[in-house]
């Protein structure tokens, strides 16, 4: 499917640092991703803890899978990986970043009902800072996603504002304390749709989730994305016709753009390394229960 982004949509995700475009994929398309994760959610019932597939929920067992992500559903799901070259996300895309994009990393975070861990508040920024901060994160809802089964929540506004200290007891934690940081959260605003909607956020602006206390699942697909000319700091380039071949749009470039952007490091690491979920337990406060 096409997806049709105006002009006033482009200015609001400047402004506001996300934007959601309903429809983008056909129910056929989603009938074949979920057909697929229906297959690893299978396999998760011989797992017993974390691997390179599966994070597991704390309280997952083989008799009750519990998947709280699938770690990089593009190499384990032939319907992901084609959707990198979907038309429909590549139009907004461009628009967004401009004509050169490449594909960083692809996660699928998965809610089951009355259950799925919440993600605690941050910015993807902290965990990457680049030469310039044409990032974004597209959110692909694989279910219909309301105010209650935990969608993604962002604050309107806070890409062009500060990184937030993402630390805990001298260490990077992934998250914002909720306690020492002066921030508005009730200001946020809930990402829903329906099945097949995108969602898209700025590398910068604050987001979380809540765990899903609803009787109905939500699985979000959730792509990485930066502009060409945009070069990490953190995570150097081990070998550049890698790093070019994840380019979905564009020509490569040794020419990174470097901009004022503020930079926080992720460093020094956090002492329990792994996912977003294992580095958040270092934190010292919580907002979701």
């Amino acid at each position: 499917m096409t997806a049709v982004v105006t002009r006033a949509d482009v200015a609001f995700y400047e402004e506001r640092g996300y934007l959601v475009v309903p429809d983008v994929l056909s129910e056929a398309e989603l009938k074949v991703i979920r057909g697929e994760l229906d297959q690893l959610v299978e396999r998760a019932c011989e797992v017993t803890e974390n691997d390179d597939i599966f994070d597991l929920e704390d309280n997952h067992t083989p008799a009750v899978p519990k998947i709280r992500r699938i770690k990089s559903p593009d190499a384990v799901m032939p319907s992901v990986a084609a959707l990198l070259g979907h038309r429909g996300m590549l139009d907004v895309l461009a628009q967004l970043l401009g004509s050169g994009v490449r594909f960083q990393v692809s996660k699928l975070n998965m809610k089951a009902a009355h259950d799925g861990s919440a993600v605690e508040w941050h910015q993807d920024w902290a965990f990457h800072p680049h030469t310039n901060d044409d990032l974004l994160t597209v959110g692909v809802m694989l279910d219909d996603v309301d105010e209650t089964n935990g969608p993604l929540c962002v604050l309107p506004g806070s890409h062009r504002g500060e990184i937030h200290d993402h630390h805990a007891n001298g260490y990077f934690s992934g998250a914002i304390d909720p306690v020492k940081n002066p921030i508005d959260f009730s200001a946020a605003v809930p990402l829903v749709g329906t099945a097949g909607s995108m969602t898209f956020h700025h590398v910068r602006t604050v987001h979380g989730s809540a765990p899903n206390r609803s009787v109905r699942q939500r699985n979000l697909l959730l792509f990485q994305f930066a502009a060409n000319d945009a070069f990490p700091l953190v995570h150097p380039i081990g070998d550049l016709a890698s790093f070019d071949r994840m380019i979905v749009a564009g020509e490569p470039t040794i020419e990174p753009r470097v901009t004022e952007v503020p930079v926080r490091m992720p460093l020094p690491p956090a002492p329990q390394e792994g996912s977003i979920y294992e580095i958040q337990r270092t934190m010292a406060n919580r907002f979701f229960d």
